[in-house]
């Protein structure tokens, strides 16, 4: 099974048993070694008490005699010229005690046919000499209280597995129930659209804030699918009143025209509605190419600095006879070879919708200002009108598609040139700012951040 197959609740289960399973391993090797080693100081410490009288006895006389052990206690006492004076250990250890008495001062285990003992062996001086006396006790009993000590940890071990593996399945379930709440209400949202919103649960908890991000993600989709609708119905009815104009304007000109010079008349009449809708096509392609633009493309600003220069000739001549200055102020330097994050014909654009919108506005006569600065933040573009300004109450709408005010500034466009620029500036990471004086003019500034120098590069 693939571990993407996997649920996450199994996967929380799996890893936090996994964990358990070794902690209580170590822990269980832990207290194993533990009883062991209180079990063996257990045993070492009999021995001690059963040899310590007989230790006494030997260091402080000098009589050969050797009292006996007590009940169950395996003792030898061996004397400093080899002979046994005392003896209760069993048969498979009485045959070994020759060696026992050779191998020197030690504690060992041994194993005979009768079983398994543990064996100390110690050496006091007399005045006689040096005695040997060794001490054994049955180590059967050690082994079998070990393996039970064992065999009970194993068990608990297990079972506190397997408990701690349910907790962690319930535990689980238990923290992941508002993540399959939420994945039924989003299967009902889908399946029947309107504007509620998921559930957000009354505990502050990552899941809460999983919920509540996803509120505003669907806040923003459904904002965009209503922008998108708005879009394609406004777009709709810039279409259909010019369309309806020029069939109109072809139909009195089929059945009224009586000349040549009335039918030149309509045809020309039809060709500038005409007009009006490649202007609208190109500005919805523009549109739709800048929302579909991921990243801007880049030029220097000495070429942002020509093109904003061709710009101002390219509004002058559209003055025709009005009494209408366009004055261009560089404020950068010719030589200026920074790179700015925008390509030139984008900034082009710009300009080209910016001293449109102005020179719609002025009328007959005025001034159009171009400014191009730079600063901390970046290229900064400023292109001012004494036009009057704008209604304060459109401010807010001022770059909102087919947006057009009541106003002085209002004319045949779409209403299309300012979102223009906004999305130009927005896909570029820069910003556009409206500076209204109303009764006097309006400001623009768009503000193009320099490109990050690429690797390699000149400073």
């Amino acid at each position: 099974m693939k571990l993407s197959h996997i649920t996450i609740r199994t996967r929380i289960t799996g890893g936090s048993l996994l964990i358990a399973i070794l902690i209580s391993v170590v822990a269980g090797i832990l207290i194993y070694s533990q009883v062991q080693r209180i079990v063996n100081d257990g045993q070492l410490e009999v021995l001690s008490n059963i040899e310590a009288p007989y230790l006494t006895a030997l260091a402080n006389t000098t009589t050969e005699e050797v009292d006996p052990p007590g009940p169950d206690q395996l003792v030898a006492a061996v004397d400093p010229h080899g002979a046994t004076r005392l003896n209760t250990l069993p048969s498979g250890l009485s045959s070994m005690l020759d060696t026992l008495v050779e191998s020197g001062v030690r504690t060992s285990t041994i194993s005979t046919h009768g079983g398994s003992y543990l064996v100390k062996v110690t050496q006091v001086a007399s005045q006689g000499g040096s005695w040997h006396v060794i001490t054994a006790i049955n180590n059967d009993a050690q082994v079998s209280v070990l393996n039970q000590v064992a065999l009970l940890l194993i068990a608990s071990i297990a079972g506190i597995n397997l408990a701690f593996g349910a907790a962690s399945w319930l535990i689980g379930s238990a923290a992941l129930s508002p993540v399959a709440r939420l994945r039924r209400s989003a299967a009902e949202l889908v399946s029947r659209p309107g504007r509620e919103l998921l559930p957000v649960g009354p505990a502050q908890d990552e899941i809460a804030e999983l919920a509540s991000t996803l509120n505003e993600l669907i806040g923003q989709l459904r904002t965009s699918a209503e922008r998108e609708r708005q879009v394609v119905s406004d777009a709709s009815h810039e279409f259909r009143t010019p369309l309806a104009i020029m069939r109109t304007q072809l139909e009195l000109a089929q059945a009224e025209a009586s000349s040549i010079e009335q039918m030149r008349a309509d045809v020309t009449a039809v060709q500038v509605t005409l007009a009006r809708l490649i202007t609208l096509a190109t500005s919805l392609l523009e549109l739709s190419r800048i929302d579909a633009q991921a990243t801007p493309g880049t030029a220097g600003v000495d070429q942002l600095a020509v093109e904003l220069a061709n710009a101002a000739d390219r509004g002058r001549q559209r003055v025709g006879g009005r009494d209408i200055r366009v004055e261009y102020v560089p404020l950068v330097s010719a030589d200026d070879k920074r790179q700015v994050a925008v390509a030139a014909p984008d900034f082009g654009r710009v300009c080209d919708n910016l001293v449109s919108n102005s020179l719609t506005a002025l009328g007959q006569a005025g001034v159009i200002e171009l400014v191009l600065d730079s600063s901390d933040d970046g290229l900064v573009l400023s292109i001012s009108d004494d036009a009057g300004g704008m209604d304060p109450a459109f401010v807010d709408h001022a770059f909102d598609r087919f947006s057009r005010p009541d106003s002085a500034r209002t004319g045949s466009g779409a209403g299309l040139g300012l979102a223009i620029v906004d999305g130009i500036a927005t896909v570029a990471g820069g910003t556009v700012r409206l500076v209204n004086r109303p009764g006097e003019g309006l400001t623009v500034i768009t503000t193009f951040p320099f490109a990050a120098p690429q690797h390699g590069s000149d400073p």
